[in-house]
């Protein structure tokens, strides 16, 4: 009886360390964060941007990265930016002027990356300025919320990109979801519902293994002063999913001690590391 017992604490003490092994095998043992330079957008008339009239008669300078992800298991672009055929040809509107210096393309290179090498792509949103590249990237997995596949197909934005693009949303892998979607399965890197920019809005919540909780906004904020007191664009679809997504990141903000980057702000883009360098 005595042996028996001693072999049953051997085998259960090697179950265990197996275990142990295996869970220690699926954390990731490094993740980074990389802030690309994916265009400049400059708008002379910035008074939309506010429905209480907060920025009537001001221009601003807004930032437009495209950000990496690298995990273990892949690498996620989240939004893609401006699109590539802007490289040294500005375009003006009569409110924005859109430009971009280098490609996203040009860019990977730098860390000896092609956009093939990407796993997943996930945007935002569907405005110009957050998925400018995204039919470059055919041989990604595309993570896209439903609600706002159908706003992009349906709705009559002149922000949304040029349906004629749409088809290729047909043609590659894709992964459709509802609401929250951890995208590695280990709650490193988790997309967020935060409707009211768009239906279909979302953030992306990073936790690195030396940074911390990062929450990339996407557009529910497009400058620091937008973000306290809230100020919602007149364009939004929705004022009041807009308010709750805000409550809800700045809660996780407060409960994760998390840092926020308002993607569009300027300084909050150069207060990222310089790419090719990177946060982890």
């Amino acid at each position: 009886m005595k042996n028996f017992s001693i072999l049953l604490f051997i085998a259960v003490s090697f179950i265990f360390l197996n275990v142990s092994a295996e869970a220690e095998e699926k954390q990731p043992t490094q993740i980074k964060l990389y802030a690309i330079d994916c265009g400049r957008i400059d708008v002379s008339n910035f008074a939309g941007f506010s429905d209480t009239s907060d920025y009537d008669n001001k221009s601003t300078k807004l930032a437009d990265p495209c950000f990496l992800i690298i995990h273990p298991k892949g690498a996620l672009l989240w939004d893609t930016g401006l699109p590539d055929s802007l490289v040294n040809k500005p375009k003006t509107s009569d409110v924005y002027y859109l430009t971009k210096s280098i490609s996203l393309q040009d860019s990977l290179k730098k860390i000896n990356l092609k956009l093939s090498d990407i796993k997943y792509v996930s945007v935002s949103h569907s405005h110009f300025d957050h998925m400018g590249n995204l039919y470059q990237l055919t041989k990604s997995t595309w993570i896209l919320q439903k609600a706002e596949l159908k706003y992009a197909q349906t709705h009559p934005n002149p922000f949304v990109i040029d349906a004629s693009k749409l088809n290729s949303w047909n043609a590659v892998h894709k992964i459709m979801i509802s609401g929250d979607y951890d995208v590695f399965g280990d709650g490193t890197v988790k997309i967020l519902n935060t409707p009211g920019h768009t239906p279909g809005h979302q953030s992306l919540e990073l936790k690195l293994p030396q940074a911390g909780v990062i929450i990339l906004s996407g557009d529910e904020f497009h400058q620091r002063s937008s973000f306290i007191p809230l100020r919602v664009p007149t364009f939004n679809a929705s004022r009041a999913d807009t308010m709750a997504s805000a409550d809800r990141i700045k809660l996780l903000l407060k409960n994760t001690k998390g840092r926020l980057i308002i993607q569009h702000d300027a300084q909050d883009f150069e207060g990222l590391p310089k790419f090719p360098e990177y946060l982890d």
